[in-house]
């Protein structure tokens, strides 16, 4: 796909290990360029032994621009690992998991698959994109199966991704993707009666949860989707 790129960099040596659903910011222009704000960007992998850190994202606008010309060897700025991110031990001890994205929503999904394989519960996986499906190769071996709807009719399933999905053949659901997307799955999940977690997107300007620039709306009262997410109970952000 040519508007969607891997960014593959050094792992930090300083810092706590990024975990699946944390995000990084990233900056790869000077503090008086525009534009102003970093880029918030989940990790797609971690390679302890190669000692690399890789982002998968989707070039929208200066930002991502900026970042997608970056040619190896250069440098960029790395604020991270920022936020919490998905309760692989809870979600492994919790039986039967699936994790279902949708387009560059699969980004965070590959850590979370292979941490969950390490775990020793491989998921099934369930995406969805517009056409053509992208980087599924990379998930084969930490899955269980791995189920394709495309909008087109491209690859897999002709429909939603939501189609693919039964909640009540599982303990827990994982999703990231679309809001629309998130928020289906959230809905057949309460029906069932089934867990669901979401990892939801949002601009960001600090990351840090200082700015309140993130802040949702949820059933509690307002949090930041920086700080106090991106991986919220679907119950607690979605009106179901």
């Amino acid at each position: 796909m040519p508007d969607i790129r891997r960014l593959t960099v050094a792992l930090p040596k300083e810092g706590p290990m990024p975990k699946a659903g944390q995000f990084y910011m990233l900056r790869a222009w000077a503090a008086n360029e525009s534009p102003v704000l970093s880029r918030p960007i989940s990790v797609h992998d971690v390679d302890t032994v190669e000692g690399t850190l890789t982002f998968l994202y989707q070039i929208k606008g200066e930002g991502t621009q900026k970042l997608a010309r970056l040619a190896w060897g250069q440098t960029l700025t790395l604020t991270g690992p920022c936020g919490n991110g998905f309760d692989v031990a809870g979600a492994a001890a919790a039986g039967r998991v699936a994790v279902v994205g949708g387009g560059i929503g699969t980004a965070p999904l590959l850590l979370l698959c292979k941490e969950l394989a390490a775990a020793g519960c491989k998921p099934d996986l369930m995406v969805g994109f517009r056409d053509q499906p992208y980087g599924m190769d990379a998930f084969e071996p930490y899955c269980n199966s791995i189920a394709i709807a495309t909008d087109s009719g491209a690859a897999g399933h002709h429909g939603l991704v939501t189609d693919l999905l039964d909640p009540k053949q599982y303990d827990l659901v994982l999703t990231c993707g679309p809001t629309v997307m998130m928020r289906g799955v959230a809905k057949l999940c309460a029906a069932a009666g089934t867990p669901c977690k979401a990892s939801l997107e949002h601009k960001m300007a600090c990351g840090l949860g200082a700015c309140l620039g993130c802040t949702c709306h949820t059933k509690v009262g307002p949090k930041t989707v920086c700080k106090d997410g991106p991986v919220f109970d679907a119950g607690e952000v979605f009106e179901l």
